[in-house]
């Protein structure tokens, strides 16, 4: 019996991930080089340590550095996001699981900071009983370390939950702790390969929680 649900955030509740690449890309153009969809994905849903190290190896003996090519690139993203809503069926599934019983929480590698920003903005920061970011533990995902502290903190068992999730590194990181898992890709992760989860759809309009909960048990 499925007592909680732990949403993923960045491009699960809210497409930051297309528009981080789409701002990368842009940066990198004005300098004339290559930014590619294969490298961004490796970082989607973990940390940034392969963006850095192409970014560095991309712009040795230049006249900028890595900090100057992510600083325009937030800049950048920071404008891209203001006319982003929130994915399609987020509210509706925060609701239904609120209706239903059931806890509901939050597992994110990105920092307290930027998630709350955006839930704040959102106005959907009160659903989530737990918030757990990328610098309450030592490794972010696709480590389970994440999903684990959200289930201690719920007070439930992994096989009681199911995990939403957008990236590959995000599902080996809810299948790693035990949890069910359902994939909902945005735009930048749909041609991924997820090696292992429980149900796909393509956004949460195209079913409704109790649905999902329903094909699950």
């Amino acid at each position: 019996m499925i007592k909680a649900v732990v949403f993923d955030f960045d491009g699960l509740i809210i497409d930051t991930e297309t528009v981080w690449y789409e701002s990368y890309k842009e940066v990198f153009e004005t300098y004339h080089l290559e930014f590619h969809w294969e490298l961004f994905v490796k970082c989607v849903g973990t940390d940034d340590s392969v963006l850095n190290q192409y970014i560095d190896e991309k712009v040795a003996g230049m006249q900028i550095g890595r900090d100057d090519i992510k600083r325009q690139a937030k800049d950048l993203h920071t404008v891209k996001m203001k006319a982003i809503p929130m994915r399609d069926g987020v509210r509706d599934y925060l609701n239904d699981a609120r209706s239903m019983g059931l806890k509901i929480g939050l597992a994110s590698s990105s920092s307290r900071e930027w998630v709350e920003f955006f839930l704040n903005k959102l106005h959907i920061k009160e659903y989530f009983e737990v918030i757990s970011t990328g610098d309450q533990v030592e490794r972010v995902k696709p480590d389970p370390a994440l999903y684990l502290r959200t289930l201690e903190h719920l007070d439930v068992a992994a096989d009681e939950s199911v995990a939403f999730e957008d990236s590959a590194n995000g599902a080996k990181a809810a299948t790693r702790a035990g949890l069910k898992c359902v994939i909902v890709p945005n735009e930048l992760t749909q041609f991924l390969t997820f090696e292992k989860y429980d149900l796909r759809i393509s956004s949460m309009s195209e079913m409704s929680l109790e649905q999902v909960i329903q094909r699950l048990n």
